[in-house]
């Protein structure tokens, strides 16, 4: 059976312009996300320093633009002078954060040069766990002053006598929550970002600043923690965080598919209480949300099974943390998620899919192994090929889908962005049985029409994945019709099956 869905794509409402930003991605010390994921000095395909040429290609491929490093929760136990001098002489240290072993053979210097090569800027997070105000600002000093100083000397000795030029730096990491090293209240860390903040912007003041929101929607101390924070940083920092995870429920796809619905009612619930702090403290600047943790994630499962099991006996180097295999259904959720966050682009300053590598990833890899990209690779890779410009917030006419979590809700979830003449839609359509065909007004003669889908492949199921051997699953092209009216309007028609992610491109013509 098929129904129907009717969008409109009105041109002549031109929204926010979107921030390259929304397409960044992050890399964690965790599991094997560096060690075994983007460095392998023993792989038949590293380089000279030791990092695999065919991950390398991979992200590029993806199209990130930003990367948040070194974490997440490995952050706030991190000495960063671990990471830098000679690799010799780097100590090995304890990863309390995930219970193991970390060798520092990677650390500022390595990641800067790598990230530089895949195209990546770097947002560096300092650590507000088990240190403070001095040592965020000599990392900031390491990092950024160009020369006659003791600490930007040492950089030079250790091989960059150009300063690194970081722009971006997070304050901290889920300081609200328990499992946390250094976790604190909402007045101790907003004090404590604050002073980091201000003492950082003394030493750098182009630097821009993101304070630590809630670790999720669902924290007891979501909405207080955020105004808390704000009133103690509002004024100092240029973003406040968000980290949204999402994992279908057992027996609840369609809440679980319905995910955008949740991440947008979060982003508009930090959205106003950013708007009621400025306005309580008369603020100016603009605050914006990063996004700077996001993916769908099967939490209960680490939670209840492979982290106990995980956090007791040796410290092993680069244990496999998280390694989730992604089926077409996480795709269509990725893809949701990035519809969301685009429809948001007038407040979201920026996203990081996170993570990069093996960790909740898009891209795996085997010790002296492949690389692979896993279903979730192709939305996000498509959508920051082509999501530039303005966002147009399209209009919808679709069938509905009941859902446990979020009532009712469209069976599909659209966008649309606009950039000169180039002109893409993407579509998230949720239905399990039942495929629709999509009818897509456009008021303008368009041209060079192309249509990619991401779905189940023909005689395979919704819980279908990519892994080392094979991968069945990627984008392909679908047939669109167009028709063209007297009044120069287009109207396009195509077939979307059950379950599918898709993005359509062409250009205007005049």
């Amino acid at each position: 059976m098929t129904c129907t869905t009717r969008i409109t794509v009105p041109l002549s409402d031109v929204g926010a312009q979107i921030s390259p930003r929304l397409f960044g991605t992050f890399v964690e010390h965790m599991g094997r996300c560096v060690y075994d994921g983007i460095y392998e000095p023993g792989h038949s395909e590293a380089d000279e320093r030791g990092f695999r040429r065919d991950v390398l290609a991979l992200v590029r491929e993806l199209g990130a633009t930003v990367v948040r490093y070194p974490g997440g929760n490995f952050v706030s136990g991190y000495r960063w002078e671990d990471g830098v001098g000679p690799r010799e002489e780097r100590p090995v240290r304890l990863d309390a954060a995930w219970h193991s072993t970390e060798s520092n053979q990677v650390g500022l210097h390595e990641f800067s040069e790598w990230a530089a090569e895949a195209g990546l800027e770097v947002m560096e997070a300092v650590n507000l766990g088990t240190r403070g105000v001095a040592e965020a600002a000599d990392l900031l000093e390491y990092a950024n002053h160009p020369s006659g100083t003791a600490l930007s000397q040492q950089r030079a000795d250790n091989g960059r006598a150009e300063p690194f030029g970081i722009r971006l730096w997070c304050l901290g990491n889920e300081m609200d929550g328990p499992w946390q090293i250094g976790h604190k209240t909402a007045d101790e860390y907003g004090r404590l970002a604050a002073e980091t903040a201000r003492m950082m912007r003394f030493i750098d003041p182009d630097i821009e600043l993101v304070a630590a929101g809630s670790s999720n929607h669902e924290m007891p101390t979501f909405g207080e923690w955020e105004r808390t924070v704000l009133r103690h940083t509002a004024g100092l920092v240029d973003h406040i965080s968000v980290h949204a995870y999402y994992e279908e429920a057992p027996g609840d796809p369609a809440s679980f598919l319905a995910s955008g619905v949740g991440l947008s009612r979060y982003l508009d619930d930090v959205a106003a209480i950013i708007d009621d702090v400025r306005a309580e403290f008369d603020i100016e600047s603009p605050i914006g949300i990063s996004v700077d943790e996001w993916n769908v994630w099967n939490q209960t499962r680490w939670n209840e099974i492979d982290k106990p099991r995980v956090f007791t006996g040796d410290w092993p180097v680069a244990p496999r943390l998280i390694e989730d295999d992604y089926t077409v259904t996480d795709a269509v959720v990725v893809g949701s998620l990035l519809i969301t966050l685009l429809k948001h682009a007038e407040r979201v300053s920026m996203a990081n899919l996170a993570q990069l590598v093996n960790v909740i990833a898009p891209i795996r890899t085997e010790p002296g192994g492949p690389a692979w990209r896993q279903t979730t690779f192709f939305p996000f890779q498509l959508t920051a090929a082509a999501a530039h410009g303005n966002v147009i917030a399209v209009e919808v006419e679709s069938a509905s889908i009941a859902t446990e979590r979020f009532g009712d809700v469209d069976a599909v979830d659209a966008v649309a962005t606009i950039d000169g003449d180039d002109i893409a839609l993407f579509f998230a359509h949720r239905s399990l049985d039942e495929a629709t065909t999509v009818a897509v007004t456009v008021p303008s003669r368009l041209d060079g029409l192309e249509a990619l889908v991401v779905a189940a492949p023909d005689g395979a199921d919704r819980h279908t994945v990519n892994g080392a051997d094979d991968q069945p699953v990627g984008p392909a092209s679908v047939p669109v019709s167009v028709e063209v009216d007297d009044d120069g309007v287009s109207h396009l028609t195509l077939t979307l099956p059950p379950l599918a992610w898709a993005r359509v491109t062409a250009r205007l013509v005049a």
